[in-house]
């Protein structure tokens, strides 16, 4: 039987950051790399990646923790977007349902943090992806398209203060503002639809100032704050002049990509904090 410090297992959502994570892993020396995808929710391509996927539905808690044991896993990593709404949008099963009851209040953080005990209870510990990721996260001084102007420091610096004081109290994790008006506080419904949001509010000559942030005791076994190219993409459509984020806390990928359109949508990207 294998080494079971050479084994990690992958909780995977959507979008590109399991894929990323799983060829980051894989080049700096883990073994083997077991996946958990799910239907309609996680990139096939991760089976390009990973050394075993299993393919569940959300909400299977009680399959994902015996595919997990019968692999010997017994540290793993949850990365991607698999919005806490999900588990309500689809039949938990019931040991996925049972910890759900007993939530008094039901947010990412609650959620998330039931499903690590219940990992925990089998003996798989939920942990700290970031050893894997330290290259792709910016610290202070990375900026990318135009230079600010002093009316976008300020509203950068107001933004920073009121998204600090938003994740703090668990509303969200983005504010949009525009000339000291917060015009967009991000919700349960997320990031992107936040933005959205805002640059509608910003008017017809747009030019808004986004703000992401870490929540004040941020649990990053749950959620790395990133960007991308689609994050590009939504500001770009919004008309938001200005995406910042905290610095050393938060992922950039596609770099190359999120480069170049920074510069041809004239979006001044910038690390903060």
């Amino acid at each position: 039987m294998a080494d079971t410090n050479d084994i990690l297992g992958l909780i995977a959502g959507n979008r590109d950051l399991p894929l990323l994570f799983a060829q980051q892993a894989k080049a700096m020396g883990v073994h083997r790399l077991v996946a958990i995808g799910f239907d309609g929710e996680t990139d096939p391509t991760l089976e390009k990646y990973a050394d075993d996927v299993v393919w569940l539905k959300v909400g299977q808690l009680s399959k994902m923790i015996d595919a997990f044991k019968k692999r010997s896993v017994t540290r793993c990593v949850m990365l991607g977007q698999v919005a806490p709404k999900s588990l309500f949008e689809v039949r938990p099963d019931f040991r996925a349902m049972t910890a759900l009851l007993k939530l008094k209040e039901k947010n990412a953080h609650t959620v998330f943090g039931a499903l690590a005990r219940e990992l925990a209870s089998d003996g798989i510990e939920l942990i700290d992806p970031r050893p894997w990721l330290k290259p792709i996260m910016p610290t202070t001084g990375f900026s990318l398209g135009p230079r600010l102007d002093g009316e976008q420091e300020e509203d950068v610096t107001f933004g920073y203060r009121i998204a600090k004081e938003v994740s703090r109290l668990e509303i969200g994790q983005s504010v949009v503002v525009k000339k000291g008006v917060i015009l967009a506080v991000e919700g349960f419904e997320g990031t992107d639809q936040c933005l959205k949001r805002g640059g509608e509010l910003a008017g017809k000559t747009g030019c808004a100032v986004a703000v992401k942030v870490a929540k004040e005791k941020h649990d990053v076994r749950f959620d790395i704050p990133c960007i991308g190219a689609r994050t590009l993409e939504v500001c770009r459509d919004a008309r938001i002049s200005v995406l910042a984020f905290q610095q050393g806390m938060t992922l950039v990928l596609d770099r190359s990509e999120v480069e170049r359109m920074a510069k041809e949508n004239k979006i001044s990207i910038v690390a903060v904090g």
